[in-house]
């Protein structure tokens, strides 16, 4: 992995590679999921069949193939571990209170002459959930994804999933009868994306898309933002650690991997102004290393995408960490707290040395599908104000408008809009148009 510090000469160039992790050539793959996309619009279920035998190993004769029937999902859930069924209920409760808390509210203020503004906050009416299913199955995301929909209010809630070898994974079937998902298909990919965003004859057309998949799943859905609102473009997964003498190298090297395991393309970046304690964590993550079961994935993303970065201060450390702006960000410092005011940019912030990013993705409570790749400079995690929509709201009174109405007309005529002008003019008492 790249082991740095920040005066060498070479520090330049290499955190700028860093700062480009998270591009995708979302260029090279467009061409191949337009003519997806454009398949889907023409035919329908038809295309979807035909690209579900190319793609995931299995060949549906029909529409009706491709749902996942509520019974299933019933089963999968009886034949829980009581223990794993109790886990699973307690993240749905903290996820829900959490979002709960989020949901923006409508409101109405009114002034002296009689004019009434306001905000009117509806959820959309219906959603579409991506949830990956290819190199594993994550009933996590799952969660994560119809919660903030149940909490906003959405009606109708459409689950797309990859089922290779027409073997959906039995604990996301368990998560979709806990969070009552109603409806649910056997579809992956850019073709997923694209049935939701113009709807097939099996497959309702949705509002809004939201979850996360690869670069295919990532280009369908730039692709078709317009056509439907989509929670954001995720790439690969990463973590950012800020760390001093305090922290203990076992556990951040552990947490460093946590994202690596995920896929090869994943980032995992330690900061730190302790040169020892970077020497010490990068030998206890070849010590791990050779525990974990997804070695070779975890493996290939530290060595080739990894990084442990020595600057001169904690306050440097923070600054570099601004312009990563990672997804997940842990600070394990003797006074995390301090540092928080400084904390610009990051998907979501673990404080202390007794918050593993992994808390955050199952448990804890904060939405887990987060802003990858730098994006966490202009882009927020999912939540309840993804699946709803605000109205304004305006009210004049004839006195009102009598009060402002010239001034805007006096607008409207330097703009040139005669009409604009014309409309408020007539309501005004002697006022020619």
């Amino acid at each position: 992995m790249m082991f740095i510090q920040s005066d060498d000469t070479a520090f330049a160039k290499a955190f700028e590679t860093l700062l480009q992790r998270g591009k995708m050539d979302i260029a090279n793959v467009t061409k191949i999921v337009t003519g997806i996309i454009e398949e889907i619009q023409k035919e329908g279920d038809a295309a979807l069949q035909r690209h579900i035998s190319k793609f995931d190993a299995w060949s549906p004769q029909s529409g009706s193939e491709l749902c996942i029937e509520q019974k299933s999902m019933k089963e999968a859930y009886d034949k829980l571990d009581a223990k794993l069924r109790d886990a699973l209920h307690l993240a749905y409760d903290r996820i829900y209170d959490y979002h709960e808390k989020q949901k923006p509210q409508s409101w109405i203020t009114t002034e002296n002459n009689g004019t009434i503004l306001g905000q009117k906050v509806t959820p959309v009416d219906r959603a579409g959930l991506y949830i990956p299913g290819g190199k594993a199955a994550y009933p996590s995301s799952l969660l994560m994804n119809v919660i903030p929909a149940k909490v906003a209010g959405v009606e109708e809630i459409v689950v797309c999933t990859p089922t290779p070898g027409n073997e959906p994974n039995e604990l996301l079937l368990a998560a979709c009868h806990l969070c009552g998902v109603e409806k649910a298909y056997k579809v992956g990919g850019a073709s997923a994306i694209a049935a939701m965003a113009y709807g097939t004859q099996t497959i309702p057309k949705v509002d809004v898309i939201t979850g996360p998949g690869n670069i295919f799943v990532a280009t369908a859905k730039k692709l078709v933002f317009g056509e439907v609102n989509i929670d954001m473009i995720a790439g690969p997964s990463e973590i950012g650690i800020l760390a001093d003498r305090s922290a203990n190298a076992r556990n951040i090297a552990v947490d460093l991997l946590s994202q690596a395991e995920h896929d090869e393309m994943a980032s995992s970046i330690l900061i730190t102004p302790d040169a020892t304690f970077a020497q010490e964590v990068h030998k206890e993550i070849e010590q791990w290393l050779q525990k974990l079961p997804r070695e070779e994935i975890a493996r290939k993303s530290i060595e080739e995408r990894g990084a442990i970065i020595i600057t001169k201060d904690m306050e440097e450390a923070v600054s570099l960490m601004n312009e990563i702006a990672p997804e997940h960000l842990e600070v394990a410092t003797s006074n995390p707290f301090e540092l928080l005011p400084y904390i610009k940019h990051a998907g979501a912030i673990f404080l202390g040395h007794n918050t593993p990013e992994a808390i955050g993705d199952y448990i804890a409570g904060p939405n887990h599908t987060l802003p990858t790749g730098g994006t966490a400079k202009f882009y927020s995690p999912l939540g309840v104000e993804h699946f709803m929509k605000k109205s304004s709201i305006i009210s004049f009174s004839h006195k009102a408008i009598e009060q402002i109405g010239s001034e805007c007309a006096l607008i409207a005529h330097t703009e040139g809009l005669f009409a604009h002008e014309a409309s408020v003019k007539t309501r005004l008492t002697s006022k020619e148009v």
